[in-house]
């Protein structure tokens, strides 16, 4: 009798441990979507990742990808656990709205901390004559991947500003960059962190003109895309940008999956938003990644894990945004 208790009580104790959760195990590793070579999130996201990783004991391997939608796709799939994203993008996702989503929600992404704010502008050679977001009107534009943030909206925006360009390019930061120099795009527009790498480099390369939209441009972009905020890329942020260039932009989260774990995800926005000079020290940008600006989040709700990190240091999660 003794032994057959014995047996039921390990298979119950067998059947407990089957059901517990996969979640509460430490995962032997983490992945991380970035962006293209190039972009700042490929940059921001290596350096996020390398301080989270030493933070948490666990390390957070980086995986090239098109941008913020693809990143929203990989993470609700579960190809990857963490994310970046801009809010945009996010708030299509989340609804099901934009046209990459064909018709589906993405409801099991969680915010986790902010990043930046994304700002659309654009480069041209010189030579070219362009100096303005209408000259490009029957010209040819790249707008990096076709997932991406400037991929997403840059289209919309011609558009929405009835400018007819003769064609829109995809591709990779540094190829864009190569094929402007090269002559086989008129111009190339981007929505990125400060300074865009890939603009740094067009610059070294050729002589070459920055500009964004008008005033009136601006004001039309905000009433059809209310996603969109008033931005400035500031004089110097690149060689020969001599003066301030009003424009729009997006702000930018990390995102992860509801399954990560809420103690992993705490200690990663602790690791971050605790070491901000660390994260400026490897991108410029992250000087906006602080714990005041979790308010650029107005829908998507927050990881748990983030939950508890901001409640900690005094700041209100509405209940509409506990994930």
């Amino acid at each position: 009798m003794n032994s057959m208790i014995k047996g039921l009580c390990a298979l119950a104790l067998g059947a407990v441990l089957a059901a517990a959760p996969a979640a509460a195990q430490t995962p032997r590793s983490l992945t991380l979507g970035t962006a293209s070579v190039g972009g700042v999130f490929f940059v921001y996201g290596q350096v996020w990742a390398n301080l989270a990783s030493d933070a948490i004991k666990v390390p957070i391997n980086t995986r090239q990808t098109d941008g913020p939608n693809h990143n929203i796709i990989l993470t609700e799939t579960r190809q990857i656990d963490l994310g970046m994203t801009t809010m945009g993008v996010a708030l299509q996702g989340w609804r099901g709205e934009g046209a990459w989503t064909q018709g589906r929600k993405f409801n099991s992404i969680r915010a986790m901390f902010p990043m930046y704010d994304t700002m659309f502008h654009f480069a041209a050679l010189q030579k070219s004559g362009i100096k303005s977001v209408s000259d490009l009107a029957g010209k040819s534009l790249g707008v990096g991947p076709r997932a991406g943030t400037p991929g997403t909206y840059l289209p919309l925006m011609m558009d929405a500003l009835g400018i007819k360009v003769s064609a829109i390019r995809n591709g990779g930061a540094s190829d864009m960059t190569s094929q402007l120099g090269d002559g086989l795009i008129d111009s190339f527009g981007f929505a990125s962190g400060l300074p865009f790498p890939a603009f740094s480099e067009a610059e070294a390369s050729n002589p070459v003109t920055f500009f964004t939209f008008t005033p009136e441009q601006i004001a039309t972009l905000k009433q059809k895309m209310p996603e969109l905020s008033d931005a400035v890329i500031p004089k110097g942020t690149y060689r020969t940008l001599a003066e301030d260039q009003k424009t729009v932009g997006v702000f930018n989260f990390a995102i992860a999956h509801k399954d990560v774990s809420a103690d992993i995800v705490y200690g990663i926005v602790k690791a971050v938003l605790e070491n901000n000079p660390r994260m400026v020290q490897g991108h410029a940008a992250a000087k906006e990644t602080l714990p005041e600006n979790v308010t650029k989040n107005t829908f998507l709700p927050f990881h748990p894990g983030a939950v508890r990190y901001f409640e900690e240091k005094g700041f209100r999660i509405p209940p509409e945004l506990r994930g």
